[in-house]
């Protein structure tokens, strides 16, 4: 019996919108080219039928090492169609890593593009087990007939990886299903018929379901940029009249404190989503005061459950410093060390709806520890109110204990981020993991302003308790954040922080 084909990812998210616009435009790349939904779905069967022609078919693990978002877009669409496995690498790991990672994740064919093509001959030597090495320029002479569909349900879609931030990155499992249920974000969040959603390289990986997935998925026209920093982003809103945004709080940082955004038309924007990091309050009224039409949401989740939960924080209807409720269909708790459900107490937040990965790939003891039963467990404290409403406090690495008494750096980092000058603020344990320690907060003015350490300490130590202050206050021209290939700052490596100036509590 044949198989329903909106159980295949590439078919739900993207043929089934050419066959109720096709004359809609889907797609606008870098300004230069637009293709209607009709255009684009032709687009990537001809790639799909390229690959089956290349002897790539149902169940074959393909690695893609792709940074050009149209690529990005049109193949890892088109092997959903065929029900190939994508292993979704990081265009920003090292050679050493990438090799790694292949060697790691079972993949006998890989993708790449003229990007990358130099790094592609670095590893192709190490790599006996890849026997099909393939220039995505060549997947262009296919048939724009619909190929014959494989994959569905609760078959492996790909392989999307985890930061790494120690070891090998890991390899998270998502199935067609579970990322059509990603797919549906924005049942929870407004959008109309001409909304338009702008974002940049970020969307190789977790970034590929979580954003243009749900964007194709509802219809909306994606806008795909190479470069989604701030000075490009003042460039393409107007430009496309961009009404949706999903970003972390540190690119506003980066954005408002400089003088550059402040003659630009931003009033397109509607909708500001903002995850993988707090958002303070004072963070929250600047967006505010340069976007005042425009709905800040907050979400939190993880690459193994991208998006569970979301709610608006600037109209009072989410509490400022929560993630909001599960979203449809999805599902939150908080447990003690017990694994009992608590309410208003901290404790370890679990996850869990259709939306969550199967696993980690080669990793049953590692997936073991994290999935239990329906829910994924990863790590991060947080709490949960009566009606659900969830604030995550943090990861259990970060957490500062001071005079007794844990802290999580985000307390800090609010306090002083709500000081006049001040852009952005990190703070971290100093030693590392000691039964003891005290605090280091690191600030960056903002432009056109100069910060005096000591009168910070002053100003914190009437805001917060004796187990919060800083016990050492650096004034540094910038916080180190990860490269999350958006063009703008990626989340704050505390680490980082820790390294470079915790010698100056020793």
């Amino acid at each position: 019996m044949a198989r329903a084909p909106y159980g295949n990812y590439g078919h739900a998210i993207l043929t089934a919108a050419a066959m109720r616009t096709p004359d809609r435009v889907a797609l606008t790349y870098c300004g230069e080219r637009s293709f209607t939904y009709d255009e684009l779905n032709r687009n990537v069967n001809r790639r799909a039928n390229a690959l089956l022609a290349a002897g790539l078919g149902p169940g074959r693990r393909v690695a893609a090492l792709l940074n050009e978002t149209l690529l990005v877009a049109e193949v890892y669409l088109a092997q959903a169609k065929i029900g190939a496995v994508t292993a979704a690498l990081n265009p920003y790991w090292t050679a050493e890593t990438l090799r790694d990672v292949v060697a790691a994740s079972g993949c006998t064919a890989f993708v790449y593009d003229a990007t990358v093509a130099a790094t592609v001959e670095r590893i192709k030597g190490s790599l006996p087990h890849v026997t099909r090495w393939i220039d995505a320029r060549e997947l262009v002479h296919g048939s724009d007939e619909e190929p014959p569909l494989a994959g569905f349900h609760d078959d492996p879609l790909a392989l999307y990886y985890t930061s790494g931030t120690t070891g090998l990155p890991k390899a998270v499992t998502h199935t067609h299903a579970s990322s059509l249920a990603t797919a549906q974000i924005w049942l929870d969040v407004p959008r109309g018929p001409d909304s338009v959603f702008g974002t940049g390289a970020i969307i190789w990986g977790i970034g590929f379901p979580a954003i243009v997935g749900p964007a194709l998925y509802a219809g909306m026209r994606l806008v795909l940029e190479q470069d989604w920093g701030p000075a490009n982003f003042l460039r393409v809103v107007p430009r496309e009249r961009v009404t949706h945004v999903s970003q972390i709080p540190s690119f506003y940082a980066a954005l408002l404190g400089s003088p550059e955004h402040e003659d630009v038309d931003l009033s397109s924007i509607q909708v500001i989503m903002l995850g993988g990091e707090p958002l303070t309050a004072a963070m929250l009224d600047r967006i505010k005061a340069r976007l005042p039409q425009a709905g800040v949401y907050a979400y939190y989740g993880q690459t193994e459950a991208p998006y569970t939960c979301m709610g608006r924080v600037d109209d009072g209807s989410t509490p400022l410093g929560s993630s909001g409720r599960a979203r449809t269909g999805n599902a939150v708790r908080v447990t003690d060390p017990q694994g009992r459900r608590v309410i208003d107490e901290v404790g370890e937040i679990n996850l869990a709806g259709p939306h969550r990965m199967a696993g980690y790939d080669g990793l049953p003891e590692r997936t073991a520890e994290v999935l239990r039963g329906e829910w994924y467990v990863g790590g991060d404290l947080g709490t949960v109110s009566a009606d659900g409403v969830l604030r995550v406090l943090g990861r259990r690495e970060d957490a500062i204990l001071k005079g007794g008494v844990w802290t999580q750096p985000v307390a800090v980092e609010e306090a002083a981020s709500a000081l006049d000058g001040v852009a952005e603020a990190g703070a971290v344990g100093v030693p590392e993991g000691a039964a003891e320690q005290r605090v280091l907060l690191a600030v960056v003015p903002r432009a056109g302003h100069s910060l005096d350490a000591s009168k910070i300490a002053l100003a914190l130590a009437d805001t917060l308790p004796a187990h919060q202050r800083p016990d050492r206050i650096v004034v540094a021209d910038e916080l180190p954040h990860a490269q999350d290939a958006g063009g703008g700052p990626g989340k704050l490596l505390r680490k980082a922080i820790r390294d470079q100036y915790g010698h100056l509590l020793g």
